[in-house]
């Protein structure tokens, strides 16, 4: 499909959610390279879709229906980052029965390319997840769990850079304090670092040290806490960093239609999103790079 025809039939509400504020007509040049970044979140175990009688999700989600519309994207676009935010694990007797093999196994022949862990994550315990491990075909990130002292040490990386087309492309994971969401049995002596500061540490790194064109922040923070204004949640840690593009969150199960923009400590937009929770909605965020600056973006959520 010819680049102007994609724009015309996924642009949503025909607004570009800019970076850098350049118009379309920037397009038409031969140095432009688009990434699509696709991701879902707390999906929870949840294989099959819902069923048709379902009062609030009826014929929705499913591994099988994601599975064909990332492939239908790949056809369009092969320059596809796919993530996750967390809580892959436990909603489902799948999960009760097989323990998280399942969840990964089918992950893995959608080529998930980095997940991140939710406290959800630690159900069958620290011991339970690393089990697991080996039918995964994709990478963990977390920079702010400490693992040293536990079984996953030496498995889980901060962060990872991945070259997609030319495109240099940083992810670092955050996940949220354990203490009062996990048995301390489960995590054993799993460390919870200050996210904040982390954040600013790996973005850092990324943007400035390793020269990444795109940050992103793999986030089981929580998208916003209206009750708990003091609480580091993902709408908050755009405002206080100044080197992230691109926030993918979960644990709230907020359902977002598309990104919020929202800028950070210099000014410039970060874009935030989550799309809900039971892969019930497909995240989809387009990056266009002229000389592998973001020159603009775009992004909505889709249905399953």
């Amino acid at each position: 499909m010819k680049r102007r025809d994609f724009i015309q039939k996924t642009a949503v509400s025909s607004a570009f959610l800019g970076l850098g504020g350049l118009s379309l007509s920037s397009f038409n040049t031969l140095n432009t390279k688009h990434l699509t970044v696709l991701h879902t979140n707390d999906v929870h175990s949840y294989i099959d879709p819902f069923p048709a009688n379902h009062p609030r999700n009826p014929n929705m989600g499913g591994v099988a229906r994601r599975a064909a519309l990332i492939e239908s994207i790949r056809k369009e676009n092969p320059n596809v980052l796919l993530l996750d935010a967390g809580d892959i694990f436990q909603g489902t007797p799948y999960f009760n029965y097989y323990g998280g093999e399942l969840e990964f196994k089918l992950m893995s022949m959608m080529q998930y390319d980095l997940a991140t862990i939710g406290n959800h994550d630690f159900d069958n315990g620290i011991d339970g997840l690393f089990t697991q491990l080996p039918n995964a075909g994709f990478e963990f990130v977390s920079a702010n769990y400490d693992f040293k002292n536990t079984i996953m040490n030496g498995h889980v990386k901060p962060y990872k850079i991945i070259d997609k087309n030319g495109i240099k492309v940083g992810v670092f994971g955050l996940g949220i304090g354990l203490d009062g969401l996990v048995d301390k049995k489960n995590y054993k002596e799993t460390v919870y670092n200050d996210p904040l500061t982390v954040a600013k540490d790996m973005s850092r790194i990324l943007k400035h040290e390793k020269k990444c064109d795109l940050v992103i922040c793999l986030s089981h923070l929580g998208y916003q806490y209206k009750n708990e204004p003091d609480k580091i949640c993902d709408t908050k840690l755009a405002t206080l960093t100044q080197d992230i593009d691109l926030i993918i969150g979960g644990h709230t199960h907020t359902f977002l239609d598309k990104p919020t923009v929202i800028k950070n400590a210099l000014g410039n937009d970060v874009l935030v999103n989550q799309v809900g929770c039971y892969g019930i909605n497909l995240g989809r965020i387009d990056f266009y790079f002229e000389d592998t600056k973001s020159v603009t973006s775009k992004g909505k959520s889709i249905v399953v």
